[in-house]
């Protein structure tokens, strides 16, 4: 076929191209708009068909121990700082060592002593301040989230919010400079974990970051249009259609998002409008802890291995008032897993995703139907001898 009837379809139309053919969501490319972010996300589901002859990932089956004396996290055990840790019992949180962001540093005034106006539009620089902190899930340096128990997870749980409450009360008192709190875990060595204690962060920013800022934009942006909120609304969506709906229980659902990018997204949402952990109540609490024992129990029953991902709490920012532009925040959580076809491959965002727009092999329907049909209540280590 020459190359002008490649680029000229419509004086000749080439033969692979079937007009009568009916669009296949399952098979044909299309793309799908995120609200929360204003972005596309494209979707190929038939690239999933390609043979893979790329990078795998090493599976690490090693057996952990309860406790490793060479671990910067178990308990009683010597950070790398020379700090020692207390012989902990129980959830565990202490300021991170080697913090991303640190409040003793200056003021940075942008534009003090800059006469070159170019200068000032295109090499704009803001200073951050703030704090970061290392949670310890468990004295226990072979208990991920989903062989926790659930009074473990509820612990957890419980530091979230503690630690929300503090920081949100130094914002208020001004003691501190807080905007806010973004709570998150890297698991497994795939998401860069440098240490297998299963641990996550909270960085507290006296900025809002830039993805949280653009929820914030687009969710306040959508209650002035349409007089509701767009993850009410999106979740009473989900309810009704029950396609992509992974987990549910009374406080909360979790679904892969109809604009997933990664392969086995995730987003857990609360039902009522809880702007923050803030506001959670104990049985709030109990059935975050619960859901999420069942959804990482699923993740790793997929591909029987311990699932890498990235999860991360978005609320709402500080605000003695929870002014009105905050009112629109929505608790809820993003779960990042790469994984796409078993548990060596993963998905790499580069050259399109990087250059055009992010992109994915399988619909969310497709995924969402994997996770669906997996046991949420027995772990595969349980069922093997």
């Amino acid at each position: 076929m020459s190359i002008q009837n490649l680029l000229n379809p419509i004086t000749s139309t080439p033969t692979y191209i079937k007009m009568s053919q009916q669009f296949d969501f399952t098979n044909h490319s299309h793309r799908r708009y995120n609200p929360l972010t204003n972005r596309f996300v494209l979707c190929s589901p038939h690239r999933a068909k390609r043979p893979w002859q790329g990078a795998k990932e090493e599976i690490k089956k090693t057996q952990l121990p309860d406790y490793d004396p060479k671990c910067y996290l178990c308990p009683g055990n010597i950070r790398a700082t020379g700090d020692v840790n207390p012989k902990y019992e129980s959830t565990y949180i202490f300021p991170n060592d080697y913090p991303a962001v640190k409040l003793d540093q200056p003021d940075y005034n942008d534009e003090e002593g800059e006469t070159n106006p170019l200068k000032r539009k295109l090499f704009k620089t803001e200073g951050v301040k703030g704090k970061c902190f290392v949670i310890c899930f468990s004295p226990k340096h072979n208990l991920t989230i989903p062989i926790m128990s659930l009074p473990e997870i509820e612990n957890v749980v419980n530091t979230w919010q503690n630690l929300y409450v503090e920081l949100l009360q130094d914002s208020i008192t001004k003691k501190a400079p807080y905007k806010y709190l973004q709570i998150f875990e890297n698991k497994g060595f795939a998401m860069g974990c440098s240490n297998p204690h299963p641990h996550g962060q909270a960085w507290c920013l006296d900025i809002i970051p830039t993805e949280v800022q653009d929820e914030i934009t687009n969710m306040n942006q959508y209650h002035k249009e349409n007089n509701s909120h767009l993850l009410g609304d999106y979740a009473k969506l989900e309810l009704e259609e029950k396609q992509r709906i992974v987990l549910e229980n009374d406080s909360f659902i979790v679904v892969v998002p109809y604009w997933a990018l990664w392969p086995f997204e995730t987003l857990l949402v609360s039902k009522q409008h809880l702007k923050s952990i803030h506001e959670f109540n104990s049985k709030q609490k109990q059935d975050l802890a619960s859901i999420l024992k069942r959804l990482t129990t699923k993740y790793d029953n997929l591909f029987n291995t311990s699932f890498p991902y990235s999860m991360g709490i978005h609320q709402a920012p500080f605000s003695s008032d929870y002014s009105e532009e905050y009112e629109c925040s929505w608790f809820h959580i993003h779960f990042y897993p790469p994984l796409l076809r078993s548990a060596t491959v993963k998905k790499f965002c580069v050259g399109f995703e990087m250059l055009g727009e992010a992109q994915r092999d399988l619909t969310s329907e497709q995924a969402a139907s994997r996770l669906q049909d997996l046991d949420s209540d027995v772990h595969y280590t349980s069922l093997i001898e």
